[in-house]
């Protein structure tokens, strides 16, 4: 079984991109293991008030979306929330569930910003000891 880590945020364009490459696997619905986590930013253990409505990252719409997609190509599905520091969040969740590869969402960028990735995924890159996926968004 291949198990791969997917940080997704709010942005479903980006989560959906995630998923995408994931279901482009070979044999993935019967190869691949998906954990999608979200991380509710912060460096406390309670729930921000933008996301209290949502009591469950299940319940926001990015990843919703990216369960059902998944789980509608035959992909075993497991949704993580979890809240604090999201580089050093991902790096634990990559560990903890011995995920072969990590799969994150890049972001659109000026020309000059392209030019190195953002602060988050750049440390998960250098900081990891597993394969590392940076996607697009999706096109609409």
């Amino acid at each position: 079984m291949h198990r791969v880590l997917i940080p997704i945020d709010t942005n479903e364009d980006r989560a959906l991109a995630q998923v995408d490459y994931v279901k482009s696997l070979p044999n993935a619905a019967e190869a691949v293991e998906a954990y999608l986590v979200f991380l509710f930013t912060g460096h406390s253990n309670e729930l921000p008030q933008e996301f209290d409505k949502f009591k469950s990252a299940s319940r926001i719409d990015s990843v919703r979306r990216a369960q059902e997609s998944l789980e509608e190509a035959g992909i075993e599905v497991t949704v993580l929330e979890d809240s604090g520091d999201t580089e050093d969040d991902i790096l634990e969740e990559a560990e903890a569930y011995d995920v072969d590869s990590i799969v994150l969402g890049g972001r659109n960028r000026s020309p000059v910003g392209k030019a190195i990735f953002g602060s988050t995924t750049q440390g998960i890159i250098l900081g990891s000891d597993r394969p590392v996926v940076v996607t697009g968004a999706k096109a609409k």
